[in-house]
């Protein structure tokens, strides 16, 4: 981490408020405080940055576009090959932990366009829609024509959409949430009870915690200053998410402050604000054969009843630990429920 970095670092006015210790009104100042004397005069990127750049990196061409990828092959030519599709604040990060406990299959792990470690990012229109076509053409490329596609969050939503777009490629899907674009078309009067009061679940989440969400897909030019020069600012915008999104001591300070570190290093995070400004075209229902993980400490859990109205939902499997960066925090769970996805598309 360069000298620049850290002397800006050194140099951050501590703001206060009235909240300042209080976690419900975001990442309380002690604990900022903590982590930005670490990343200042303690933590060591350069460790992290080696080993990242020891996994096994290709850069695909897929039409107009160069999509880097993590691709870890199988010693067996005929393994099935899973992808796995990262969302925000995140990175492809969140499958380091999984990887290991792949090796019996093919891996391909996209550094999703805007994100860290992908290819520059300079035109809008980067959509959800069209990142999911430059993932399926980055697989043909690779040489893939079945596949079983696994994400969260945005990833969860470019993995429903490979499917809706290609069903004869996706052979199955295993996601950890379902696109929570799909409420805009729900009528809590068709629904089952227990699906009508997740829909006023969502709202009420909404309301209490999505502001980052109304800020980022409408005024991204804006926040992009703010937390693009501020190291500080980007760790309290992302920290605050890590921490209150997974369950307790998912991520030690080094950890968060490497996850962080890949936003500031690669100057993505405006970038990664692109699937939130960009609308997003769903299909009403999607038939790929579905495994729905659900881990108890994520923000908006669904209940079966809900998902299966918009996927074809064959496993909901409930898990009481784990929380949004399940890959991450729960990798042995995560990787059998794939496992059980893979079975299923055959």
């Amino acid at each position: 981490m360069n000298d620049e970095m850290r002397e800006r670092l050194r140099r951050t006015r501590r703001v206060t408020t009235p909240w300042s210790e209080d976690g419900t009104r975001g990442l309380g100042g002690t604990r900022l405080d903590e982590l930005l004397d670490r990343w200042a005069n303690g933590y060591d990127w350069d460790v992290h940055e080696r080993r990242i750049d020891e996994f096994p990196w290709v850069t695909v061409r897929a039409g107009d576009t160069d999509l880097r990828v993590i691709h870890q092959r199988s010693t067996d030519p005929g393994a099935p090959v899973v992808v796995l599709l990262h969302g925000w604040p995140d990175s492809v990060l969140r499958f380091e932990r999984v990887l290991p406990l792949l090796a019996d299959m093919h891996v391909v792990v996209p550094a999703l366009p805007g994100f860290p470690f992908a290819a520059p990012l300079t035109v809008p229109g980067m959509s959800a829609n069209r990142i999911a076509e430059i993932v399926a053409q980055a697989l043909e490329e690779l040489g893939y024509s079945r596949y079983t596609v696994s994400g969260g969050d945005i990833g969860g939503t470019v993995a429903e959409l490979i499917a809706a777009e290609h069903p004869d490629r996706v052979a199955a899907l295993h996601l950890t949430n379902i696109a929570p674009q799909h409420a805009f078309s729900a009528d809590p009067a068709e629904l089952a009870p227990d699906a009508a009061a997740y829909l006023a679940r969502c709202a009420q989440w909404f309301r209490t915690e999505g502001g980052y969400i109304a800020e980022q897909s409408t005024r991204p030019n804006t926040l992009a200053v703010a937390l693009g020069d501020s190291p500080a600012g980007l760790a309290a915008w992302i920290v605050e998410k890590l921490e209150s999104w997974s369950d307790e001591s998912a991520f030690t300070p080094d950890e968060l402050l490497t996850w962080v570190t890949a936003y500031w290093v690669t100057g993505t995070i405006g970038t990664s604000f692109a699937t939130y400004v960009e609308p997003v075209a769903l299909p009403d229902r999607i038939d790929t054969p579905t495994v729905l993980s659900v881990f108890a400490h994520d923000t908006k859990p669904e209940p079966r009843s809900y998902a299966e109205v918009f996927l074809n939902v064959c496993d909901y499997l409930e898990h009481p630990v784990g929380g949004h960066f399940s890959a991450w925090e729960q990798p042995e769970i995560y990787v059998d429920d794939l496992r059980r996805a893979v079975e299923l598309g055959g």
